[in-house]
């Protein structure tokens, strides 16, 4: 009877196992959390877009206005439609977004890439969206009502236009993101064409709070709101077409992206192409927690709308071009003061023929307009935040063998922002008196210790003159290697005696980078932490010399040398990320609230710090970098609201831990090489955009067994802390042995170390 009873047991047991639901394995999507840094740390939080891979219709929440930590806000005004708010209420009538606002709860919301879910409280409303990739799809499920709305809100110099009973027209201005944009200078505009659903059983227009039943609205503060009357669970639809040329193609866009009412099918679609796009990079190993850190930043690497082809297209396939009031397209940049670090790097390994795109429609910019666009670039409008990075992006993909591009047109205009275009920040125009300084001396000029400005052109951001000439450097670096490449041979000798300049700007009396004058003398009182006031911008840019002394990725091995050798360097290095600073935190971030994520006065919330940790692979000490990128992967990026270090900036924080996740980074983009972390995963596999893959095998990985022990590239040993874009172009494998304990050995010798301009 006890064998019978057990056995019985067993079988019970045996029939529960098999019973039990399978676990499906997540698919990349399903890792993303759009709200991670919906808090920001001191500046921007993140906006969780609904939107395509570099997709035109970015679609989000719009949240409570003045609350700038998007995840803290209690009400959602309305959803983007274009240029226009379209919002869903069961209230009154009202003139203002504010009156359709509905109190919201992120426990009952759901958030992904391609699907946005949300309980409208306040009218027992259920919206949801998905997007194309140039248009966008509501869904709003209403409860038995009489007083059933749907409202489309604009703002100034705005135009709307009622056609029929189911369809609302219109446009407004825009500035160069897709954001609202009333100044009267800004004549770029977005163009919606929706289409309801359900016809209107009446509707009103307003402007400037009248209500009228006019069909067509143009000036201020206009909108449109429809009237229904629903039963219990009924949804009505609203798709909506987007343009920057005109209503007539944001029709067009609406019929070829979403011809048929089917909401599922286009959310279903919209899921697929996200996990194609994320599934370029796979991973084995690693906690949740990583997972859905790594899947969100990849997708935040992979948001931002940027420019438009040779042809007239988006690099990315849009079917629109934009056109400013001369006739020339308009352009949509991205910051390329931030992206050229690593999310340009990033893309270039995924979509090489992405990267060649953008290089095309920068060198169409150029020949339109006369200059390589900059950060910020509008149209003909070239003000740039320091440097010329485009550059970097140009000579990046160069280097790396993708050149479907007109090279020599692209040196043309890397070498006519480098001659002619004044370097003053936030500035656009012919060189200045302070840009012939950089010429004659070597240094771009900073003012002198209590001295007035008196140059016009210089703008409320100052002269940042340290950082200016350090980035400056840079920048004719890489122009001088694409004089190598071009045989121009005194380009090549003129640029490289440029890109020495850093050197001008290296004080040995205090061993940090500082500021001269224009007549050559060191500015008296310079203090390398504080000095410079707001952000440093007497000096520097956003963060202080102890970050800037650093920022000469062209030239590391020049830059060792300058402080005295690997041993001073490698101390001035472990100093960085223990300094304190010499008063209380709050009043140094009051000082440089860009520079948040701090590890000492390192800033992980900045981009001038971000090729930081991994020059002890430089220096002989490659187990620091080892350690140091995994410590700020852990600390300084989460999976909640505050997951973010500073402003993403447009995928560039987010693109940082991709890349360290997978366990590599470009300290020098331009120059064909990458410099080796310590990955986090197992397994990572890249499928490059020629279709090859390239896998990082890291053996023994976790959170102690940090540190590369010795290393395996294509069956070969390799015993230095950098791999060739070459190496792994047509696929490759790199296996990374890791341990608990510093490996001294590996990686440390003088001929180990990356290549450098300086280095013999």
């Amino acid at each position: 009877m006890k064998n019978y009873t057990l056995a019985l047991v067993a079988l019970v047991g045996c029939g529960t196992l098999f019973a039990a639901p399978l676990q499906h394995p997540k698919d990349p999507v399903d890792y993303v959390s759009p709200n991670i840094g919906g808090i920001g740390q001191l500046l921007t939080a993140t906006i969780p877009y609904v939107q395509y891979p570099h997709g035109m219709a970015r679609l989000a929440p719009i949240t409570t206005p003045g609350i700038m930590d998007r995840y803290l806000a209690d009400k959602i005004y309305g959803f983007p439609a274009g240029a226009a708010v379209l919002m869903a209420s069961t209230g009154p009538v009202g003139t203002r977004a504010e009156a359709y606002a509905s109190n919201f709860d992120h426990d009952f919301e759901i958030a992904t890439p391609y699907y946005y879910e949300a309980d409208l409280q306040t009218w027992g409303i259920k919206a949801e969206l998905t997007p194309t990739q140039e248009a966008a799809y509501y869904r709003f499920t209403f409860p038995a009502s009489a007083h059933g709305h749907l409202a489309l809100t604009l703002g100034d110099r705005a135009e709307i236009s009622v056609t029929g009973n189911r369809v609302v027209q219109g446009d407004e201005p825009v500035d160069r993101e897709g954001r609202k944009r009333t100044a009267p200078e800004n004549k770029t505009r977005e163009y919606f064409y929706a289409e309801f659903s359900k016809p209107f059983d009446a509707y009103q227009t307003w402007q400037n709070g009248s209500l009228t039943h006019d069909a067509k609205q143009t000036g201020d503060q206009i909108g449109f709101v429809a009237n229904y009357t629903t039963t219990a669970n009924e949804p009505i639809e609203v798709r909506v077409g987007i343009s920057y040329i005109s209503v007539e193609q944001a029709h067009r866009n609406l019929r070829r992206e979403i011809p048929d009412w089917n909401f599922e099918q286009v959310k279903s679609q919209a899921r697929n192409v996200w996990n194609q796009a994320l599934g370029a990079v796979a991973t084995a190993g690693g906690t949740e927690r990583q997972r859905t850190i790594f899947y969100t930043a990849l997708y935040r690497s992979l948001g931002r709308m940027t420019d438009i082809t040779e042809d007239g297209k988006y690099w990315s396939g849009y079917d629109n071009a934009v056109h400013n009031s001369d006739g020339h397209d308009f352009y949509v940049d991205d910051g390329m003061w931030d992206t050229f670090r690593s999310l340009h790097p990033l893309q270039l390994l995924l979509n090489a023929n992405q990267q060649e795109d953008m290089i095309r429609s920068y060198i169409r910019m150029y020949r339109q307009s006369g200059w390589l666009p900059s950060f910020p670039s509008v149209g003909g409008d070239r003000a740039v935040m320091i440097g010329h990075h485009a550059d970097q992006l140009i000579l990046d993909t160069y280097a790396k063998g993708y050149r479907d591009f007109d090279v020599n047109a692209a040196y043309a205009g890397m070498r006519k922002n480098a001659t002619e275009a004044t370097m003053i920040p936030w500035s656009h125009g012919p060189l200045t008196s302070l840009d012939h300084v950089y010429f004659d001396k070597g240094f771009f000029p900073a003012l002198a210790d209590g001295e007035t400005e008196t140059v016009p052109e210089v703008t409320p951001e100052r002269r940042q003159a340290v950082s200016v000439t350090l980035e400056s450097s840079y920048d004719d670096w890489c122009v001088a290697q694409m004089a190598k490449a071009l045989g121009k041979q005194a380009d090549a000798a003129y640029f490289t005696k440029l890109a020495h300049d850093y050197t001008n700007v290296f004080n040995p009396a205090i061993d940090f980078m500082a500021p001269r004058s224009a007549d050559g003398k060191w500015v008296a009182n310079f203090d390398p932490k504080l000095g410079g006031g707001q952000g440093g911008r007497d000096y520097t840019t956003e963060v202080d010399s102890w970050l800037y002394t650093f920022s000469v990725q062209h030239d590391v091995a020049g830059l060792i040398h300058l402080m005295g050798g690997r041993d001073a360097f490698n101390a001035r290095l472990d100093r960085l990320f223990v300094e304190q600073y010499s008063e209380p935190k709050y009043r140094f971030l009051n000082q440089f609230p860009d520079a948040t994520g701090l590890v000492g006065l390192y800033a992980q919330g900045n981009e001038p710090s971000y090729h930081i940790p991994y020059l002890y692979d430089f220096s002989g000490e490659p187990w620091k970098t080892q350690q140091r990128v995994r410590q700020l992967m852990d600390i300084w990026y989460g999976d909640g609201p505050l997951g973010i270090p500073g402003d993403d900036d447009g995928g560039e924080t987010s693109s940082w831990y991709v890349l360290s996740a997978m366990g590599f980074y470009p300290v020098a983009p331009g120059s064909p090489v990458y410099e080796i972390g310590s990955p986090i995963f197992a397994k990572t596999t890249v499928r490059m955009g020629n279709g090859k893959e390239f896998t990082i095998l890291a053996n023994h990985t976790s959170a102690q067994n940090k540190y590369i022990q010795s290393a395996v590239l294509n069956g070969r040993p390799l015993n230095q802390p950098w791999f060739r874009h070459a190496d792994i172009a047509d696929g490759g494998t790199l296996i990374l042995n890791m341990g608990s304990k510093p490996n001294t050995q590996w990686g440390s010798a003088p001929e180990d170390a990356p290549p450098s301009m300086s280095q013999k």
